[in-house]
């Protein structure tokens, strides 16, 4: 008779597994207050994922209590080979228990058993109270649960990281392993557990052990055998001798591995519901711990469904029995849960939203905004258009707030009919936006001027925690008031289905943009106060606010490409991508997929015997270091890393390049990103033009050739020289490295000499080349080994000296490095000069590494953060010098230290001897600060301009 449908799934859950699991996947993650989250944001994912893919109608939760066990007074040495995790881990599990009940998830502890006893019980009891006819899904990272599949019980586990789940049901057991569930026991008994410190019999592994498993059938019937001498020739010698002498030890492996199902508990595990009390209650916690990606996978009260989704063991594992393995990218039977309802807020709001679609709705509401902005009353504003390039996006409406709770949506045909709109635009009230910088590009696309861009709250957000990259509206929106704004793809959908805001009903579109609005009124409310408590009010109010329009005004400008040279370029790298391919399969001896690591891993390290390095989730490491370090050991490896650096060439700029043109201008028009990197420094992104290759004379250098001056003019390039360094010496006073400075001698020269111990006549080109790589290494933490590695035929122990001699010639350096970490370790943040800050939570870690990893980056932080501020400060000087003179002078790109400017031909002259100076008077350090000129036809062949400094 055919097993009734079970009309209830259990899932239990393995809380000590997950949380490991989610500690060790996930990289350190710090809310902004300090708190580390990592572990709690893994195992809620991996929570959140397992609910929506089993679809469970109770759910049970059980950890481990601290203390020892029943396992630990039969043997003292059990798990007593593990090291202790580190702090951060355990300081998270409080956090991770109140996830857990806030989702209305019982836990079960037991003094004195494990969470897997306790999940072991739960399943056999819920088992028999059912009589088999329910679905139990053991949710762990831990396959040690494998012996309790049945018929009844499933294991949902995790085989890579947090996202790569697999299930386990009696048939996939035995076609992994060979072995029923049960046996999984026996098996474990034989080959032991290093992990726990349980010992199994020294000498059998893993291989033996299955295998003598599936003979005899259990341990038990192992040793009947031979101890009645039953066991014909199954067993050699040697094997039967250890296992005779390792008889005692296997009995305590069992008794150590088998979980124990009969823990005193209180079995009731009331149905699962998730509530609206439980989602608010929620929502506070993840806006503490800044999980806003994680609401929208948060469950729905879903019991009473008609009937449970099938959940089967996942393909792949049934693949790989079978020697036939494929990618899965979605476990069988996972169903899409459905999401929370949008508009979640924690706060009672007043959203009093109306559509202008009329010129006398918004003729009435304009009377009421204009005596607001007379009064000096911020006025919020944000666009809503056709596409995410503001240059050629299309407006779509418009949206105003100055009062919280109150916001207006005007349709694009309005806005454009109406001149009292854009007089209020264009006015000097106070504009206050989130990426304010788009909205004046787009609204410049339908000839309207936005005036004084006054605060932009994305720049503030960012400037209060430089550290992360949770500066969007949404984000902000949630973790600043506890508001869940609506998602965009609630209106234009996702994926190749996705439409435009223009193809969206107004009244949708109208509360989305006024939502936009009002949110950003109400975190400048919240953000300005708090830019003042910090020290940040003049960093964002004299650098960051002001460099908006100027990078406006880069952008639109754009930079000529010279689509025919870039196409040869093209093809001519595609041939001796094939030419090198060639060549390596040569060197191979057969064809093979040279992107995939795993092929290429067997070559190198299999076929060819190269010594290998480090190993990671596919294998032997091909990464580029190592590779780098193999250099030599075979001809292949060079091919390798030239074949790499041209394919990359190839996709990310000859192919890409020429998509990105726009064709009404013929231009690039790349955007800057003030809120990118922590440093402060601007990105280029849509496309990058920082990552050009610089120097050199191969592709990457080519490259730079195809970006050009359009005719009549000139490409100006300023670039600073040596600023970092003239930086340190600013900051450090050392007095060996300001005389360097202030008699105009070469640093790297001077450097070399007290490295190498010689003088002018036996200094070498390579040996400058080495100090080169030492002073800008050794300021950002570069270790004795890394050292060794980038310059090439040094050994540890000489580049530790190296370093030593560096800081022996740079006394004043080594001091203040050894400040600045003094400070971060105490103060947990840095400031440079001016100001700008950089909160630095990881360095009161408990682990070495990722402490280290702060104190570099704290030590790196006032050099390029300074850096970048002058660099800012210099582009806005020269941008009030060259504002309404487009004709002449164009300012078009900042990459690292350099601007770069369009000039007629005529002017060339004149606008270097004005700009370099404006470069070079941008901040006043204690030892000159330079900059040099180059003028070409295009960025890559650009002659230097002597000219002397004032």
């Amino acid at each position: 008779m055919p097993k009734k449908k079970a009309d209830k799934r259990y899932m239990l859950i393995d809380g000590n597994a997950l949380v490991h699991r989610g500690f060790h996947a996930i990289p350190a993650l710090t809310s902004k207050s300090g708190e580390q989250t990592n572990a709690v944001y893994g195992f809620t994912m991996i929570l959140l994922r397992a609910i929506k893919d089993l679809k469970p109608t109770h759910i049970a939760c059980s950890f481990d209590l601290a203390g020892p066990t029943f396992r630990h007074d039969s043997y003292a040495e059990y798990k007593g080979t593990r090291v202790k995790a580190a702090q951060e881990l355990y300081d998270q599990f409080p956090r991770v228990k109140e996830v857990a009940r806030l989702l209305n998830i019982p836990i079960f502890e037991v003094k004195g058993f494990e969470a897997d006893d306790v999940l072991g019980t739960l399943a056999t009891e819920l088992c028999k109270q059912s009589q088999d006819n329910c679905d139990v899904m053991i949710v762990t990272g831990d396959l040690d649960a494998l012996q309790l599949v049945n018929k009844c019980v499933k294991i949902y586990t995790l085989r890579k990281g947090i996202g790569d789940t697999a299930i386990y049901d009696e048939q996939a057991v035995k076609d992994r392993y060979g072995l029923t569930p049960l046996q999984m026991i026996d098996y474990k008994s034989l080959r032991g557990d290093p992990s726990d410190n349980i010992k199994g019999v020294r000498g059998i592994g893993e291989k033996t052990a299955g295998q003598l498993i599936q003979d005899f059938g259990s341990l038990q019937k192992l040793y009947a055998a031979i101890k009645a001498g039953k066991i014909g020739d199954k067993i050699k010698p040697r094997i039967l001798q250890l296992l005779i002498d390792g008889e005692k030890e296997a009995d305590q492996s069992y008794f150590l591995s088998k979980i124990v199902c009969d823990v005193p508990l209180d079995i009731d595990i009331q149905p699962y519901q998730f509530k609206q009390a439980d989602l608010t209650a929620t929502m506070k916690l993840f806006q503490e711990l800044e999980f806003r990606s994680l609401i929208d996978k948060l469950p729905k009260d879903y019991i009473g469904a008609k009937e449970l989704p099938a959940v089967e063991a996942s393909a792949e594992i049934k693949a790989k029995s079978k020697g036939t393995a494929k990618s899965a990218t979605k476990d069988e039977g996972a169903v899409d849960a459905p999401l929370v309802p949008q508009a979640v807020k924690l706060v009672d709001f007043k959203q009093d939203y109306q559509l202008l679609d009329s010129l006398e709705k918004l003729d009435k509401v304009l009377k009421k905004i204009t005596k607001s902005t007379d009064k000096n009353t911020d006025l919020a504003i944000d666009t809503e258009t056709t596409g995410l390039n503001p240059i050629v996006a299309r407006l779509v409406g418009v949206s105003l707030a100055t009062k919280p709770g109150e916001a207006y949506y005007v349709p694009a045909n309005i806005v454009t009919k109406s001149e009292a709109l854009k007089k209020l635009i264009a006015s000097n009230a106070a504009k206050i936006g989130h990426n304010i910088k788009y909205d004046l590009l787009v609204l410049q696309n339908e000839n309207i001027k936005l005036e004084n861009p006054a605060f932009d709250t994305m720049i503030a957000s960012y400037l209060l925690n430089a550290g992360t990259r949770k500066h969007s509206l949404d984000a902000a929106a949630f973790n600043e008031l506890g508001y869940q704004m609506q998602p965009i793809e609630d209106l234009i959908g996702k994926g190749k289905n996705q439409i435009t805001m223009d193809q969206v009903d107004v009244e949708k579109v109208s509360w989305y943009a006024a939502e936009d609005a009002d949110i950003t009124l109400r975190l400048k409310e919240i953000f300005e106060p708090e830019l003042k408590k910090e020290g940040l009010d003049k960093i964002f109010r004299e650098i960051e606010m002001p460099l908006i329009p100027v990078l406006a005004n880069m952008e639109r400008w754009g930079i000529k490409l010279d689509i025919d040279l870039v196409a040869r370029l093209s093809e001519d790298a595609k041939n001796q991508i094939n030419d090198l391919e060639q060549d390596i399969y040569k060197l191979a001896d057969e064809e093979f997929n040279l992107n995939s690591p795993k092929q290429l891993g067997e070559i190198l390290y299999n076929k060819l015997g190269l010594t290998s390095g480090k190993k990671n989730k596919t294998g032997l490491s091909t990464a580029a270091g190592v590779l780098e370090y193999l250099l030599g050991e075979h001809p292949i490896i060079e091919k390798i890393l030239n074949y790499r650096e041209l394919s990359k060439l190839q996709s990310t700029y000859l192919l890409a390049l020429p998509l990105q043109v726009n064709p009404a201008t013929g231009r690039i028009h790349t955007s800057y990103n003030q809120t990118i990197a922590a440093t402060g420094r601007l990105s280029s992104i849509d496309p990058n033009l920082q990552n050009i290759p610089v120097r050199g004379t191969g592709l990457g250098a080519e490259i730079r050739k195809a970006f050009v001056a359009e005719k009549g003019y000139k490409l100006v390039s300023i670039d600073y020289s040596q600023m970092e360094l003239r930086i340190i010496a600013h900051l450090s006073q050392d007095k060996n490295m300001m005389h360097v400075f202030k008699n105009k001698e070469d640093i790297h020269a001077n450097t070399a000499r007290a490295i190498f111990g010689v003088g002018d006549e036996g200094l070498t080109d390579d040996m400058r080349r080495d100090a080169k790589t030492i002073n800008f290494g050794v300021l950002y933490g570069l270790s004795s080994f890394g050292l060794s590695s980038r310059i090439g035929a040094v050994t540890n122990a000489e580049a530790k000296e190296f370093i030593n001699k560096y800081f022996a010639a740079y006394p004043q350096v080594k001091q203040y490095i050894d400040s600045v970490k003094v400070d971060v370790n105490r103060d947990a943040l840095v400031k440079n000069e001016l100001g700008r800050t950089r909160k630095f939570p990881e360095v009161k870690s408990s682990q070495f590494f990722i402490r280290a990893a702060a104190e570099r980056a704290a030590v790196n932080f006032p050099i390029q953060s300074l850096q970048a501020d002058v660099l800012k400060i210099a582009m806005l000087n020269i941008f009030r010098e060259i504002a309404g003179l487009g004709d002449e002078i164009r300012m078009l790109l900042q990459v690292h230290d350099e601007l770069v400017f369009e000039v007629q031909e005529s002017a060339v002259d004149k606008w270097i001897e004005i700009i370099k100076p404006l470069m070079e008077s941008a901040i006043k350090l204690t030892v000159p600060v330079t900059a040099e000129a180059k003028v070409g036809d295009n960025w890559g062949q650009m002659k230097r301009v002597e000219q002397n400094s004032p």
